[in-house]
């Protein structure tokens, strides 16, 4: 059992723990970049049903999808050296965030893969079709009509999987990174432990708010620029809608 409960002790512990504030980021935004770049890559032959490359992808998404992340993160940490092992490759003094940045990398890619199939399977098939007909390439007609739309409708649910992702970051202290999490555990020492988990779920309310308020924002604008492109074209494209 803890300490008698001081709520002055949550201010006391609130900069101590922000002090690791950027190791959190780091991580997410690092698995960001790395989740967005798979995603991008293993979502094309999805889209254009590539032999053998879909199957592998279709495993691969099911398998993110179907697992928790944290069994994927001791797979990767434990399960990768052993691999680049057989390799003669040797990653025992890689420090433990990068395996934290792949995972999540891996996972993110997957989700992003689908959020972008989705969204680009939601646009309208007859826009393309008055596309082609004014003269338009595909590459101009993906760009200029698909892609905007798809952005829009891909939007909330990619800020969902950041909020998520950011949250799931609290895991990377299981395998040792002295992230947030990581410290809040040095901390315990104190025997304050409700004083400390209020103060982390603070912070981490904290972030989904105002990630939540980025990409509404960021949503509102691009629908905002979805409506003048739209008005633009009209007058020379055709939409069934």
């Amino acid at each position: 059992m803890g300490k008698s409960f001081d709520i002055q002790l949550v201010a006391v512990f609130l900069p101590k723990l922000l002090s690791y504030l950027h190791i959190t980021l780091f991580i997410l935004a690092a698995s960001l970049l790395l989740g967005i770049l798979i995603g991008f890559m293993i979502v094309l032959p999805r889209l254009y049903q590539v032999p053998v490359l879909n199957r592998l992808v279709i495993i691969y998404v099911s398998f993110i999808r179907g697992t928790p992340i944290i069994i994927q993160l001791f797979l990767v940490y434990y399960g990768l050296p052993e691999v680049l092992h057989l390799l003669h490759i040797d990653v025992t003094s890689v420090e433990a965030i990068i395996f934290v940045i792949i995972t999540y990398g891996l996972h993110i890619g997957a989700y992003v893969c689908e959020i972008v199939r989705s969204a680009v399977n939601s646009v309208e098939r007859g826009q393309l079709e008055a596309a082609y007909s004014t003269g338009m390439t595909g590459k101009d007609a993906f760009l200029r009509i698909v892609l905007p739309q798809a952005m829009a409708i891909a939007l909330p649910n990619f800020g969902n999987l950041v909020i998520s992702s950011m949250k799931d970051t609290s895991l990377a202290f299981s395998i040792g990174v002295m992230d947030m999490v990581g410290r809040a555990e040095t901390l315990l020492t104190t025997n304050h432990f409700l004083e400390i988990y209020i103060a982390l779920a603070i912070i981490y309310y904290a972030l989904c708010i105002v990630l939540e308020r980025l990409f509404a924002v960021s949503e509102r604008r691009l629908l905002r620029h979805e409506r003048k492109l739209g008005a633009g074209q009209t007058g020379g494209l055709h939409y069934g809608v």
